[in-house]
């Protein structure tokens, strides 16, 4: 397989782009998206059996069962990067390691159930939470370790609308396989 064939794989609906200047428009697509991810996923995958939960988007990639749990374990520590930049100055914010929780065993075998509720309450949070900020606040940002960049809440808003994206088109992938 390419390189450019393992991108597209990898990256089906490609990286996320975020503009030099995010427009209110572009800012409340975002948040209509993260609004609407938990029922946009739930209707996807809610009647899958455990094969269908077996399979992968690519060979080498996590399957079905793992991106739904991934989605929820990532949204849950972007959501908790909001409160700490909303509460500390310019916070440098924990990374972890997604393969490693991957690996986890909850991700292995526990339903999907539990992460899509959990997906409902927390994005249900963060969208009430986003919609309350002003332009000020939108513009405070965290400091990721890994290469030190600074993101504001408005593009991590963007960068988890993507990243909705990006693991849903991944499913429908693995379910086109079928």
């Amino acid at each position: 397989m390419t390189n450019t064939n393992l991108e597209k794989l990898q990256y089906p609906i490609g990286q996320f782009v975020c503009p030099q200047t995010i427009h209110q428009e572009q800012l409340q697509k975002w948040i209509s998206q993260l609004e609407k991810f938990p029922l946009k996923l739930d209707e996807l995958v809610r009647n899958l059996n455990e094969d269908e939960l077996r399979l992968q988007y690519r060979s080498g990639g996590w399957n079905i069962r793992e991106l739904v749990h991934h989605l929820a374990d990532s949204h849950h520590n972007s959501y908790t990067r909001f409160k700490w930049t909303l509460t500390e100055r310019t916070p440098v914010i924990k990374a972890y390691n997604e393969r490693d929780w991957a690996s986890l065993f909850d991700t292995q075998k526990a339903p999907i159930r539990l992460s899509l509720d959990y997906l409902y309450s927390l994005h249900a949070k963060l969208v009430y939470l986003i919609k309350g900020l002003n332009e000020e606040q939108l513009e405070l940002a965290f400091i990721h370790p890994e290469d030190n960049s600074r993101v504001t809440l408005k593009e991590n808003i963007g960068k988890y609308a993507w990243h909705g994206e990006h693991h849903y088109t991944h499913i429908k992938i693995a379910l086109s396989n079928l």
